[in-house]
């Protein structure tokens, strides 16, 4: 339940929320009672979802909440556990026997889903609304971003203000029950998150949440600006910016000073069971996280062998600790400018969107753009990330981080482009919206072994499109592979085989190109983030493995176009279902 990050991060990042139908039953009918009984658990669970977040039951079409925030308290927390668990039972009595194929599928994953949900709340993920990069306080600010059309977009707008101190009351009292328990992040991890909060301590004129008052449609009333725009200043003045000031003083003084001292998952309150909870959800597969830690190794030293080859090719002369200090400290390999940063990630973003009839034959609507990591949450966040459309009037964005250019290497950037916007995640992800046969639980759902696999091995596909013609580029697509390796190793490091936090640095800056500050900020948040991290190299070695496969048992018959839709066809599942979903497209191409 990590409301702070998921909830913003999946309503509106991931799903691009535009009106839908309000219920989440598709339009077939149900044969038999297995299937109604299935057909009623969807719905009530969609509709349990949407109760515990205002912000995706506005955006789909439910206007009446659209002036909510999400609601924290422990009591409305506990309700929404208890009616999880009751839909989770109804779940695990149904007959699979009795449901199709597709409807198999769904109650596997929606058991999923709700288990998971069950397991955050077992674990305290409410005591935890922040992580190394950033936290509840930046994520509720995307409330000022939103589409502002009417006065009563504005009217809404005011009463979300009015219900700051609320949410920020409950966010609160999670986080000192977190002190209490022993459950917070590491202290280590918390070196300068208050300036995190300190960004949005600004004169009333410049605070991003004032900006919607700034500039209003040209239909508006001059008497309405006026009244609006005192409304909002008072608000933004007297409530939210004393509000953020409030928590920076609670950060500094009580919060930080107290958090653990321990790195480990494993040396949280019944940490063990907690983080191989983590594992199994973040990979979908039954892998212990002794076993992820050696196949990390093993992938850590056939990619190195590659890196190997690299430093040969471009003839330097120099151990391979000498070759990465050379790729971190040339000028030569780093923008002088924001604007030279964002205009590579556009010109290797367009040669991308090329190359993307070759190898998909259904591409998505919806457009995406390019845009700079939001300044209040950079300094901490990672190279880039995919934030998809908000309405179905919006494109998504590949945001690029531009803060410390010299820390941004220009190598990078094709792995990283090809990752998050095409044919990575901007891809996957919109053609998932698209879906309107799945229900809406499916659609508005990010699996994490299958969208970071997908972003992975779309790395690797640029390979296969031309891209990384430059030996340099091409060690940038390694270093970050070999990034998603050692994410195995010390992940799983830190938080199962006691590494401390300088260990997983050593580690990571001794077999990576990425920058030092670059380094850093990553293993901060997968100590923060336990097990997130794995998602991405078991996902993209699962994909690789099928495609393998389907190469082997096709053969002539196999068209890397067909692959991928076929990939792509289900949306994001568990790996174990995208195994059968392939086996029967396989089985289904062999007998056409």
């Amino acid at each position: 339940m990590r409301k702070s990050l998921a909830a913003i991060f999946i309503a509106c990042s991931l799903c691009g929320c535009q009106t839908l139908p309000y219920t989440d039953k598709p339009e077939t009918k149900a044969e038999n009672s297995e299937q109604k009984q299935l057909a009623t658990i969807i719905d009530k669970a969609w509709k349990l979802r949407l109760a515990a977040d205002p912000q995706l039951d506005s955006a789909l079409g439910n206007k009446d909440r659209a002036d909510e925030l999400t609601d924290l308290s422990p009591k409305f927390l506990h309700q929404q556990d208890q009616q999880t668990r009751l839909l989770l039972n109804q779940l695990a009595q149904l007959d699979d026997s009795q449901l199709t194929q597709d409807e198999s599928v769904n109650a596997q994953i929606l058991t999923a889903q709700l288990q998971n949900q069950v397991d955050q709340y077992r674990f305290h993920d409410q005591f935890l609304p922040i992580t190394a990069e950033s936290g509840f306080h930046a994520y509720i600010s995307s409330i000022a971003k939103a589409s502002f059309k009417t006065e009563q977009d504005y009217l809404n707008y005011i009463a979300k203000l009015n219900a700051l101190p609320k949410y920020f009351a409950q966010q609160t009292y999670w986080l000192k029950q977190g002190l209490e328990q022993g459950i917070t992040p590491p202290q280590v991890v918390l070196k300068g998150f208050e300036s995190s909060i300190s960004a949005y301590i600004v004169p009333t004129e410049q605070s991003s949440y004032y900006q919607p008052f700034t500039q209003y449609p040209s239909h508006f009333t001059k008497a309405q600006k006026q009244q609006l725009t005192k409304q909002g200043y008072e608000l933004v003045k007297n409530t939210v910016l004393p509000l953020y000031q409030a928590f920076y003083e609670f950060m500094v003084e009580q919060y930080i000073p107290n958090a653990r001292q321990t790195t480990a998952a494993y040396s949280l309150p019944n940490g063990k069971a907690f983080y191989e909870n983590r594992v199994a959800y973040y990979t979908t597969l039954d892998m212990t996280s002794d076993e992820i830690h050696q196949l990390g190794l093993q992938e850590v030293k056939r990619i190195k062998a590659e890196m190997e080859q690299v430093i040969k090719q471009v003839g330097f002369k120099g151990s391979f600790a000498d070759f990465l200090h050379f790729l971190r400290t040339d000028p030569q390999f780093y923008p002088k400018t924001k604007e030279e940063l964002l205009k590579e990630a556009a010109y290797i973003a367009k040669k991308a969107d090329a190359m993307l009839p070759k190898y998909f034959g259904k591409l998505p609507r919806t457009p995406y753009g390019i845009a700079e990591v939001p300044a209040e949450i950079a300094p901490k966040y990672t190279t880039g990330r995919y934030s998809g459309s908000n309405a179905d009037d919006q494109p998504g964005y590949y945001w690029v981080n531009t803060y410390a250019l010299d820390k941004r290497p220009l190598y990078e950037m094709e792995a990283l482009t090809l990752h998050e916007a095409v044919p990575g995640h901007h891809l996957q992800i919109s053609l998932n919206k698209e879906l309107d046969t799945l229900p809406n639980f499916r659609r508005y759902s990010y699996i994490s072994a299958f969208g970071e696999g997908w972003g992975l091995y779309s790395e690797y596909l640029g390979l296969e499109a031309g891209f990384y013609q430059d030996p340099y580029s091409n060690f940038g697509r390694l270093t970050y592979e070999m990034w998603r390796a050692a994410r195995l190793v010390v992940d799983t490091g830190l938080h199962a085989k006691g590494w401390s936090r300088q260990q997983a640095i050593d580690f990571m800056a001794s077999n990576t190109a990425l920058s030092l500050h670059n380094v850093t900020t990553e293993i901060d948040r997968y100590i923060s983030w336990p097990g997130q991290a794995l998602s991405y190299k078991i996902g993209e070695l699962t994909i690789k493995r099928l495609r393998q496969q389907a190469e082997t048992e096709l053969g002539d018959k196999f068209d890397i176009r067909s692959f991928h839709d076929a990939i792509l066809a289900n949306g994001s599942v568990p790996m174990s279902i995208l195994e059968q979903q392939i086996a029967d497209y396989i089985k289904e191409r062999k007998d056409s």
